[in-house]
């Protein structure tokens, strides 16, 4: 069998897209705060008092993934937990002025990587480019199971 074009794999091309995220966002915006930290901060700033389950489909990650995200920024002293006086079993979340500052700075620096990182688009382009990855990314979201199953798994 002969070898495949990956240039036509949207798989192989997204993981090269995040490599390069990954670079720029560590040289550039932070190596002690991720992508995902600064997404959940992102919304608790723009949001405070949302619960975990609601912070994690805001920003588009598992359960689990959630859960340690906000950990880690709890951990930090970024953000603060308080019981839900409604229902004891959920905590609610706000960002600390730690968190806040933090969120102000990498907002900054996340504007210049975000130049860098689309300097080979233009400002058409871009229109364009984010229009098609947020559909596909919603699109993506929705997928639960694949419509097949891969041989030898069941």
């Amino acid at each position: 069998m002969a070898a495949v074009d990956l240039s036509t794999h949207p798989g192989h091309l997204a993981r090269r897209l995040q490599q390069a995220h990954y670079l720029l966002w560590n040289t550039m915006v932070s190596e002690e705060i991720t992508s995902p930290q600064f997404a959940v901060l992102n919304t608790l700033v723009a949001e405070p008092g949302l619960d975990q389950r609601t912070v994690g489909e805001r920003v588009g990650l598992d359960r689990s993934t959630i859960a340690e995200v906000i950990s880690r920024l709890d951990r930090r002293g970024l953000l603060d937990k308080v019981r839900d006086p409604q229902d004891g079993r959920r905590s609610l979340l706000r960002p600390t002025e730690e968190g806040v500052r933090t969120h102000r700075r990498l907002t900054v620096r996340t504007a210049r990587m975000n130049q860098v990182f689309l300097a080979p688009l233009s400002a058409d382009e871009r229109t364009v480019f984010f229009d098609l990855i947020q559909r596909v990314a919603d699109a993506a979201e929705g997928l639960r199971h694949p419509a097949e199953p891969v041989a030898g798994r069941r």
